[in-house]
């Protein structure tokens, strides 16, 4: 292991050059003999404390994350593995078992810190630098794998600064096969820390004394006092201005090169995106790359034009939600309580209001809940809560009552005050947004996916606009005499249409149940068609007591009641690892991995998908574009390799990566022709269009 008392050599450079490097060197070469003679007169605490955690136990041949998990004392800070003008990353000396391999550290976002007119890249708060292991083949399940380190890092405030070194241990248990075990929970809160991977690659160029980077960054993806930083050191002026202009889907950095620099190979940055952290990480080789026109970017906000196009894009996308096929069960409630309205316009009017407020509170409360759980460190995107088999239960309990309430079952009636005011249509409003999160339109992907990266307040101003579009349609029928007169007037073919419509609804409970196997297994189904059964039974005591001419209100909390216990019961018995995941819709698939697109891409055109089981619009595209006969005769004509990003349960990897395309959830579609950048394909599908994909390559070679 390197002595920590002296300065890293591979960053000897970087705090080296000009007169004010070489007093920084000087400075830290005394300061670091100093203290080095005071360590050996009395042993001291580190200002930065450390330790080193498993994820979670491993099978035999396993690749599993360590963290160093690293937390400065007020006012001190740690470094980056790049640490810009002055001070040194991390010194790490790994001491493991025959067969055992740690991989290359992956290090947060960091932030940058001027000191006087030295740039550094610290982390001011507690931070985690993960570390990739390798469990050796032979190892005995049952057993435990000890795993040691000794690490260095330099820690600072801003008048002093001091070389610290710590020796951390941990242990792996080895698990048998089969056998799963709880991750630990701050793994996913460290993983959010760090940059979101962009597979496109950037371009960067040097023109006598300036720099310039192209960033492949999503038109949708806001930002706000941005940084950019380089893992290389030797190319940039770390203290110099950055400028940065939006062109298109990408972000053009112009600063200062260092002198001497030439754009001679690829080289490995990071764009920190806004105070938060958030951050994005990627390759950028030489190559051509436009001249900035201004000076620094302003933080981006929803008051400009972008911003504009942004709450259009997330209007027009509510609007296409509702002739998106998940959608569709709920329609025959929103047409019964605009058809009662007859042509009454004041009533009609207060069925569109309320239920537009229904809509747009609904969807405010799905957006609030998402930001607020991924700014607690939870990695989740747009449609969280179906990957969670608790509201899975809720809401088929939901489904079931409806299902039974449509089919003449028993009759759920609000108080007289309450449905003159526009409670059934309020309420209506709110299961039709629920409805509707499964699905993500097109023009809404972009406004989604920067509502991640947006401040909250600004972020709800995309949800909002969102559930405006939603509830569009309804709103104008209820205000516009015309559209009010082209719907049919009440009468006996309500109850038809109403038990009609009762189809839809029971097979979106069976679709229900469905995902519950898929989620949750055996376990997770067996329990949701108990509770289906336990539902109906109360509707039918329901249905009696009104007969009577009692009240149904025991029954109805008694209903609660079931669905409640059975939401508590998922939540506490069934394992995250349960279910059947994903079937992949071409045979010969590839789960989606970094490792395996990086590969793919080497070897010919890749077809990128993500897919959910309670996507229905996915497996519409899956069932009328991709698994074609014609299109895998293409794909494996055209040497194509798929890759199927399965996200039905909450997967960390693939919430970063449709993140760093700008997308907030699902369905994503990407085209990679060979040794290309990605092209986003439209959230519809036809199969023409992947055939003509897949076969362009050899009518080009034909010609």
């Amino acid at each position: 292991m390197t002595d920590p008392c002296r300065l890293n050599p591979v960053h000897l450079p970087s705090i080296a050059r000009g007169p004010l490097r070489l007093v920084a060197m000087l400075w830290l070469v005394v300061l670091s003999l100093s203290v080095a003679g005071l360590a050996q007169a009395q042993e001291r605490t580190n200002h930065i404390a450390a330790r080193l955690v498993a994820e979670r136990a491993a099978q035999p041949g396993e690749t599993i994350d360590l963290a160093i998990a690293m937390r400065p004392e007020e006012t001190w800070h740690g470094y980056w593995l790049n640490p810009g003008d002055a001070g040194f990353g991390m010194d790490l000396d790994w001491d493991l078992p025959p067969g055992a391999e740690a991989g290359t550290p992956s290090y947060p976002t960091p932030e940058p810190l001027m000191i006087g007119s030295l740039m550094n890249h610290v982390y001011e708060g507690p931070y985690a630098v993960l570390v990739p292991l390798k469990v050796p083949a032979d190892a005995v399940p049952g057993s435990r794998l000890p795993v040691r380190l000794k690490a260095g890092w330099l820690a600072c405030t801003d008048r002093i600064c001091v070389p610290e070194q710590a020796e951390l241990a941990t242990t792996i248990k080895i698990a048998a096969p089969g056998e799963t075990a709880p991750a630990d929970e701050n793994f996913a809160r460290w993983r959010q820390a760090l940059p979101a991977p962009v597979v496109d690659s950037g371009r960067y160029a040097i023109e006598g004394s300036e720099l310039r980077i192209a960033v492949p960054l999503a038109a949708g993806a806001a930002i706000d006092s941005p940084h950019l930083f380089f893992a290389t050191d030797g190319y940039v002026d770390y203290a110099a201005p950055q400028s940065f202009e939006r062109q298109g889907d990408w972000l053009i950095v112009s600063t200062t090169a260092r002198k001497g620099a030439a754009a001679d190979k690829p080289l490995e940055m990071v764009l920190r995106l806004d105070p938060s952290g958030t951050g994005v990480s990627f390759t950028a080789r030489p190559g051509e790359v436009a001249a900035v026109s201004g000076s620094p970017s302003a933080p981006q906000s929803l008051l400009g034009g972008a911003g504009l196009a942004l709450i259009a894009a997330a209007f027009a996308g509510g609007l296409l939600l509702n002739i998106m096929p998940c959608v569709f069960p709920i329609l025959s409630l929103k047409a019964l309580h605009l058809a009662r309205a007859g042509g009454d316009g004041g009533e009609a009017r207060r069925e569109a209001v309320a239920y537009t407020l229904g809509v747009v509170l609904a969807v405010l409360a799905l957006g609030g809940a998402m930001l607020a759980l991924r700014a607690a460190g939870s990695e989740i995107g747009w449609a969280f809560q179906l990957q969670e088999p608790a509201t899975l239960v809720l809401l088929l309990a939901l489904v079931a009552a409806i299902t039974a309430n449509l089919a003449g079952l028993f009759e759920f009636t609000l108080p007289v005050r309450m449905e003159s005011s526009g409670g059934g249509a309020f309420m209506t409003g709110l299961l039709a947004a629920v409805a509707a999160t499964p699905c993500t339109a097109p023009f809404m992907a972009a406004a989604m996916g920067a509502a991640l990266l947006l401040p909250p307040i600004q972020a709800l101003v995309l949800f909002a606009a969102l559930g405006l579009g939603l509830a569009a349609p309804f709103l104008a029928i209820g205000f516009v005499p015309f559209l009010r007169r082209m719907m049919p007037r009440p009468g006996p073919w309500m109850v038809r249409f109403r038990h009609i419509m009762a189809i839809p609804m029971a097979l979106t409970a069976l679709a229900l149940l469905w995902l519950c196997w898929r989620l949750g297994g055996t376990t997770l189904l067996a329990g949701g068609a108990a509770m289906v059964v336990v539902v109906l039974a109360i509707c039918w005591a329901a249905r009696l007591r009104q007969r009577r001419g009692l009240s149904a209100l025991a029954p109805a909390m008694a209903a609660v009641l079931v669905a409640l216990a059975g939401s508590a019961a998922a939540s506490a018995l069934v394992s995250p690892n349960a279910g059947q995941g994903g079937e992949m819709a071409i045979p010969g698939s590839i789960p989606f991995s970094e490792e395996a697109l990086a590969r793919a891409r080497t070897e010919g055109p890749v077809f990128l998908y993500f897919t959910a089981d309670w996507c229905v619009t996915c497996k519409v595209n899956e069932n009328v574009a991709i698994a074609r006969d014609p299109v895998i005769e293409a794909f494996r004509e055209g040497s194509v390799t798929v890759l199927v990003g399965d996200w039905t349960r909450r997967d960390p990897a693939i919430t970063r990566f449709l993140e760093s395309q700008g997308a907030a959830g699902v369905p994503l579609y990407l085209w990679y022709p060979r040794g290309g950048d990605a092209d986003q394909l439209p959230q519809v599908l036809h199969s023409q269009l992947l055939i003509d994909r897949a076969l362009l390559p050899a009518a080009k070679a034909g010609l």
